[in-house]
């Protein structure tokens, strides 16, 4: 088999649109904070202004929430979640993160979905 340059460019690049357009539908329909959102083939990023943003994505798809070690007094805190079934049934994996001050109090409910 012959694999060629192109081929794993197209593929790359259809990977970005199927899951932009898999995140713009679910935020079509719901109510979702997005201020950035970055399509990539593995999943899509989105990152928001608040930690209370979280709070809409975790009730709405659920998942877990993974913070970072803080780094010059900012901590980064992140949703691992997926949109729901597509038509097809795949699930595009969403990364939801959002950066803030080391030791900021954050809502109970993003502090108890952080992974053990």
């Amino acid at each position: 088999m012959n694999n060629h340059p192109t081929d794993e460019i197209g593929t790359r690049l259809a990977a970005i649109s199927d899951n932009r357009a898999a995140v713009e539908s679910l935020l079509n329909y719901s109510d979702l904070p997005a201020p950035t959102v970055i399509s990539r083939p593995e999943a899509v990023y989105v990152s928001v202004a608040d930690a209370d943003d979280l709070l809409p994505w975790l009730s709405l798809l659920g998942g877990v929430v993974h913070t970072a070690p803080a780094w010059a007094g900012l901590e980064l805190w992140s949703l691992t979640t997926f949109t729901p079934p597509g038509s097809s049934g795949a699930r595009v994996p969403v990364r939801v993160s959002v950066t803030v001050p080391a030791g900021e109090t954050l809502m109970h409910e993003i502090v108890s979905a952080v992974a053990a």
